[in-house]
């Protein structure tokens, strides 16, 4: 029962966090072409004034349920190495952490990145992880 519940729960918040990267990279690039640069600056703010008080939360609440999920079902290393499953778990669980520690250090510690400084790679790191969702089971 405890780990459907956390599983929802890390289900739920990545979702958020996800959408967020979603409507960023695919939806507010089209409104930064339809309108002048200083409404759409006060567009984005109005955006990104709710946007701070749930996406960096959510992050960080899908990251640790990650962690947490990753110790029930990941198992024991055979002598022949790591399975898939086990290969792929581990390459969510880099992309999640990564996300997770950039988004920490942004937005509770405000260290900037120095590369990488838009949306981009963070939402390519979240199509990787649902990617990777989708065939580790295969």
């Amino acid at each position: 029962m405890t780990f459907i519940l956390i599983k929802t729960i890390h289900l739920f918040a990545a979702f958020i966090y996800g959408g967020f990267l979603i409507v960023d990279n695919l939806f507010l690039v089209h409104i930064e072409k339809s309108f002048d640069e200083k409404e759409y600056k006060k567009i984005r703010e109005s955006f990104m004034k709710y946007v701070r008080k749930v996406v960096p939360p959510s992050l960080l609440i899908a990251v640790l349920t990650g962690l947490y999920l990753i110790t029930q079902v990941f198992g024991s290393i055979s002598e022949e190495g790591m399975s898939s499953f086990q290969m792929m778990l581990s390459m969510k669980a880099f992309l999640g952490i990564w996300l997770g520690i950039r988004g920490f250090a942004q937005v509770y510690l405000g260290i900037q990145p120095l590369v990488f400084k838009s949306h981009v790679l963070p939402f390519a790191f979240v199509i990787t992880i649902l990617f990777l969702s989708q065939f580790m089971y295969v």
